[in-house]
């Protein structure tokens, strides 16, 4: 057996040599994770000791971390907003940038507690199960077309006491289906160019089908803007979130599908983040 101490010193040097730029943290929450205690718990009881199954779920643990994996999914939880929501490599692992769309949807709601809401490729219901519950009267539906990336994002509906209409499917089509129009519609759908992922970290261990935006990293957001009069009311908000510098590429995108203006947010390092537009 081994020491709380211990173990946290261990981790924090394989990490260091793993080039870890949160080698502490990453050592503190994996350790806290496996024992399920908070982190000032481990400061507090700093000579404890572990059990051997402890130990080796710990050790099994760093292994996946130092080898690169997201702390995200060796926990299964991340913080979004101010909930903790359930992830698994089935979905994107959600991303505080996300939280500004949410923040420009729930400031467009603020006058409309009761609209009708559709986050279109929910993954794990950040967007949806989080507008639910800052927005009770509001109706929320959320489509994904992954069957066990849906069942995340119900589960994490489940567990934050929201209630949200969830459908299996491609893009907004299971709203088109069921005739469902919505008064605003979100989506973080995949923005990065299918030639540009296998060079990043991110498509190692985050599904591809999350991240691959086609051949110029809009595809999926040109299919959606097509779907838009078919399933937003008159007069409804869209908020699409977007990659940084394609701000320009998608608001001639928009005014050629929908012949409207779009304005782009930019997110706090001043780089292109969300695109709104405004149906007439």
């Amino acid at each position: 057996m081994t020491t709380v101490l211990a173990c946290r010193r261990e981790a924090q040097l394989a990490l260091r040599l793993a080039e870890s730029d949160t080698a502490d943290l990453d050592a503190q929450t994996l350790l806290a994770h496996v024992l399920g205690v908070d982190r000032a718990f481990l400061f507090a009881h700093a000579d404890d000791r572990l059990t051997e199954t402890q130990a080796a779920a710990f050790r099994s643990a760093l292994e996946r971390r130092a080898a690169g994996e997201p702390i995200a999914y060796i926990t299964g939880r991340k913080g979004f907003y101010d909930l903790d929501l359930l992830v698994s490599p089935a979905a994107l692992i959600p991303r505080p940038e996300t939280e500004l769309l949410l923040e420009e949807a729930l400031r467009l709601s603020e006058e409309r507690p009761a609209i009708s809401v559709a986050d279109i490729g929910t993954g794990s219901g950040a967007l949806a199960v989080t507008f639910a519950r800052q927005r009770p009267a509001a109706t929320v539906f959320a489509t994904e077309i992954c069957g066990e990336a849906l069942a995340i994002a119900r589960g994490n509906a489940q567990r934050s006491g929201v209630t949200m209409n969830a459908f299996q499917g491609d893009l907004a089509a299971p709203l088109i289906e069921r005739g469902i129009r919505v008064d605003l519609l979100m989506a973080n759908l995949p923005y990065i160019a299918a030639d540009e992922l296998d060079a990043l970290a991110v498509s190692r261990f985050e599904p591809r089908l999350a991240l691959d935006g086609g051949p110029d990293g809009l595809l999926l957001i040109r299919r959606l803007l097509s779907q838009t009069p078919a399933v937003c009311h008159a007069g409804a908000w869209i908020l699409l979130e977007i990659g940084a510098g394609q701000g320009e590429a998608v608001a001639r995108l928009v005014k050629g599908r929908l012949d409207v203006d779009c304005d782009i947010l930019k997110d706090y390092a001043g780089l292109d983040r969300i695109a709104r537009i405004r149906l007439p």
